[in-house]
């Protein structure tokens, strides 16, 4: 099949000065030669303008959120595409950033994609917040497919992605619920009532603290079960930095760049 487009999701976490890590930053992701790109939790407009410099070629949008909760999104100029912030995806909290959703037209098939950020714990406040959201990102395909049903298509081509951080709960009294739980509810669940698939990773922890002391399964790709991907050996998605690194080598490539890796995928034409 051929491929529509290429997507780079990655959390660059706290991303702000000293020069030299944005410069490293920039060049790790212009490597990816993507399409469409979004990075998370951005400071301030010196960053967003140095981007914008450094990757010509790519229109942007930036969220309005708090703190350092934006998203920043780049687009490849040879794609057309609308560009909507979502508030109904902030829940009224500094936690989230405001849901970006990016519409890719290609060949006169449309791609909707929803870029989340969730900065979340594992407390019960913490799975609550991700339930709210997660449970909106899937119930959005049903408006999604009720446009397209309107205008004649019968399938919708969602996709949402980004820093879930599903990482289960901590809880006093025998009640704690690990990743892995969380995960399966969402896959065993929700993905089979609105026809979406969590798509596979070439390596499944994606985050790791610079200290070594914390690590999960933060980021993950949801897309409508119809939709078809590159392979990268039996995954969908290619999680490149650290994950990549060797041993003796990964705290350092955290230390330059993120405790997140990056995610890199190709969508096929429908």
């Amino acid at each position: 099949m051929t491929k529509a487009f290429s997507v780079v999701s990655w959390n660059v976490k706290h991303f702000k000065s000293p020069q030299v890590r944005v410069d490293r930053s920039i060049s790790f992701l212009k490597k990816q030669d993507a399409d469409v790109f979004a990075l998370y939790e951005l400071y301030g407009k010196d960053v967003f303008g140095e981007i914008v410099k450094q990757l010509p070629g790519y229109s942007f949008h930036i969220t309005e959120g708090k703190g350092a909760q934006e998203i920043l999104l780049g687009i490849r100029n040879t794609l057309d595409a609308f560009i909507t912030q979502k508030l109904e995806f902030s829940s009224g909290t500094t936690h989230v950033s405001p849901g970006l959703l990016a519409t890719i037209i290609h060949d006169g098939s449309l791609y909707p994609l929803l870029f989340m950020n969730i900065d979340s714990t594992p407390t019960a406040q913490g799975i609550g917040l991700r339930y709210e959201m997660m449970q909106r990102a899937f119930k959005y395909r049903k408006k999604l497919d009720k446009l397209a049903w309107n205008q004649g298509d019968a399938k919708v081509n969602y996709i949402f992605l980004g820093d879930l951080e599903i990482m289960g709960m901590h809880h006093p009294f025998n009640k704690s619920i690990d990743s892995e739980t969380e995960l399966r509810k969402w896959d065993d669940e929700e993905c089979k009532v609105y026809n979406m698939r969590r798509l596979k990773k070439s390596h499944e922890l994606t985050y790791r603290s610079c200290d070594g002391t914390i690590e999960g399964n933060y980021d993950h790709v949801y897309a409508a079960e119809h939709l078809k991907f590159t392979a990268f050996g039996d995954s969908e998605v290619d999680v490149r930095g650290w994950t990549t690194e060797p041993d003796n080598k990964q705290n350092e490539w955290r230390q330059k760049y993120s405790p997140h890796s990056l995610l890199y995928f190709e969508v096929h034409k429908v």
